[in-house]
């Protein structure tokens, strides 16, 4: 039993240091700091990660220390050790790579990434402002500026510039990407690079995975076709058109709601609404890059240079990196940054309270589900559109609460368009499942685009989507390449988990009970138990879309008769105070520049965040 201890603890030490050393240099190179050489050192660092994760012979040795365990009497010691080597087993068996030229080919698919990602660095794109001004914007200014921008011209030219970076991309090597992932996966015995990360992710086959996405599609085919006719008959048929639908069906509310949401106070209201929620970090340590940035990473993400674990008896807490990008003089951009606020807090708050022998368990890549993961991270932002979360926490300037009106208005812009925005998940899978089946030759840029173009149609039922397909920067990277359909899994189960809770409790914002039973049966097992097995554990019955699907089907009157209920179970339960111990040391910086920590408080951190964004309003 020493051998195999000895063996575990020389593991656990030696991945900690080559994550660590990897995700330290990923975030600098991805928030754009760290000098002209980051790049490099970032993608060695990458590289030898991959290495060490990609080694073969550890399931030799596993196999024969476990065999070796359990041989010997049972005891609590004996348990947990071989617990702890079955999960590096699997962590194993997901990553290992046995033909060094399948190595190769991996070093030049993380080179490939890392060039085309330094070269988008370097690409500006612009459109036009809401003062109708052509200026440089990043991604986030563009999706925002196409959905709240009551100018159709200005609306049309944030579109023509994602269009437009689909286009760079397709001529700067996204198509010879696919073709070394393909090559990738086929020496690995897959058919292609989609099958062997929807094996590897969600420990399921492409076809098992379509049979829940094609029953999702067709159950919300109606609805989606019923809102569309709706707002064409409204509005015009005009508004169909790919830069015009997201205003046409929220712009005008997104406005009138704007005065509501503040940055400045984002902070504040993520802080208080999870104390109230009983949601701690287990003494994790947090950097929080929140503000758009030149150079920056254009999508929200976490990451944990730290995974947490028990260290022979000794608790390692976690750390944290969390990045969104805020433009708060942009209408709209209040909404969005709490929404990145909640969600990469919903990650962290998962990947901090994962208490295992092991970081094998609790780092956020294979075989951790993305499912899994992304249930956490969305269920912390459903909470936003509540009705009850609505009216404690969005307030304007003057103190006051949106209105019920002005609910009701967001539910009628809101409803219509779920199944369009849910089915939106759709257009990735069904378009990487075709594109990774295609040979290298029929990768041009035409074809490909077309394709997207055809994919749009078939699934949005318009033609094109409001975010181009290709524009989207999952495609990018490995990691998160033919992974997004773990997005519409996790919203499914998001539904079934606020049903069990709505159905227990009968309510959702300020619930304390909701920390701790997330804790318990969602985050503490990591990924020592599968993405079904939490659910179980919780809610008592296996994953179900059925949920989801009954969701997104709901008229705005059946709609807005549930958020009428939350509101006034609302008016009638006292609000208990947000004193509850996040147990967290949080920093707030834009790059290198630290505007706001907790060492004096929560209170301070959110006071001195507040002024330091309200400062900045006012020099633009």
């Amino acid at each position: 039993m020493l051998l195999a201890l000895n063996y575990f603890i020389a593991l656990n030490k030696d991945y900690l240091a080559v994550h660590q050393a990897k995700e330290v240099l990923y975030w600098q190179n991805y928030m754009g700091l760290g000098g002209e050489d980051i790049a490099q050192k970032s993608s060695a660092a990458e590289t030898v990660y991959k290495r060490f994760i990609a080694q073969s012979h550890r399931l030799t040795e596993l196999r024969d220390l476990i065999t070796q365990l359990e041989s010997e009497p049972a005891t609590a010691e004996r348990d947990e050790l071989l617990h702890g080597l079955q999960g590096w087993y699997r962590f194993f068996d997901c990553n290992a790579i046995e033909e060094p030229d399948t190595q190769v080919l991996l070093d030049n698919i993380i080179a490939a990434e890392s060039d085309i990602y330094q070269r988008r660095k370097a690409l500006t794109l612009t459109h036009l402002n809401t003062a109708g001004e052509r200026v440089p914007a990043s991604l986030g200014e563009l999706l925002t500026n196409q959905g709240t921008n009551e100018n159709a011209e200005c609306r049309y030219s944030s579109h023509l510039a994602l269009r437009e970076l689909e286009q760079w991309l397709l001529h700067n090597g996204l198509p010879e990407l696919i073709s070394l992932r393909n090559r990738f996966a086929r020496k690995l015995g897959y058919r292609n690079y989609f099958d062997y990360k929807v094996n590897k992710t969600e420990q399921m086959t492409p076809e098992q995975l379509f049979a829940i996405l094609d029953r999702f599609e067709e159950q919300t085919r109606e609805a989606n076709l019923r809102s569309l006719q709706q707002l064409a008959e409204e509005k015009g048929p005009e508004t169909l058109e790919p830069w015009n639908i997201r205003f046409a069906s929220g712009g005008d509310v997104t406005r009138e709601l704007d005065p509501y949401f503040p940055f400045a106070e984002s902070l504040d209201r993520w802080i208080n609404s999870f104390k109230r929620l009983h949601i701690g970090f287990r003494g994790a340590q947090m950097n929080l890059d929140l503000l758009v940035r030149k150079g920056k990473y254009e999508n929200g993400f976490m990451h944990g240079p730290v995974p947490p674990f028990v260290d022979q008896g000794k608790w390692i807490p976690a750390r944290i990196n969390f990045t969104s990008l805020a433009k708060p003089d942009q209408v709209g951009s209040g909404a969005s940054g709490l929404n990145t606020l909640f969600h990469e807090g919903g990650h962290a708050a998962h990947f901090s309270n994962i208490v295992q022998n092991s970081p094998c368990f609790s780092q956020e890549f294979p075989p951790t589900s993305m499912a899994y993961a992304e249930t956490q991270s969305m269920f912390c932002d459903s909470l936003l559109d509540d009705a009850d979360w609505l009216k404690r926490y969005a307030k304007n300037s003057a103190g006051e609460s949106v209105p019920d009106a002005l609910i009701q208005e967001s539910i009628q812009a809101r409803q219509p368009m779920r199944a369009f925005n849910d089915r939106h998940i759709l257009l990735v899978p069904y378009f990487e499942w075709q594109l990774y089946q295609w040979d290298d030759a029929q990768c041009t840029p035409e074809a490909m685009t077309q394709l997207a173009r055809d994919i749009e149609l078939k699934i949005l039922g318009v033609s094109g989507s409001p975010r181009p397909t290709l524009a989207i920067p999952h495609l990018l990277s490995m990691e998160s390449a033919c992974s997004y359909q773990g997005y519409l899994l996790a919203l499914m189960a998001v539904e079934q988990t606020r049903a069990f809770f709505l159905k227990r409790d009968g309510y959702l914002t300020d619930n304390p009970a909701i920390g701790p039973d997330l804790a318990e049966h969602y985050w503490r097992p990591g990924n020592s138990v599968s993405h079904d097995e939490t659910l179980r554990s919780l809610t008592g019955e296996g994953f179900n879309p059925d949920y989801l699907a009954k969701v997104c089907n709901q008229t705005v009157e059946e709609a807005w008769r549930e958020a009428q209920k939350t509101i006034e179970l609302a008016a009638i339960r006292p609000q208990p105070t947000a004193d509850f111990d996040l147990n967290v040391t949080l920093r707030v910086v834009d790059g290198d520049e630290q505007l706001a920590d907790n060492l004096q408080g929560d209170e301070a951190m959110c006071r001195t965040f507040a002024n330091a964004i309200n400062t900045r309003l006012k020099s633009v």
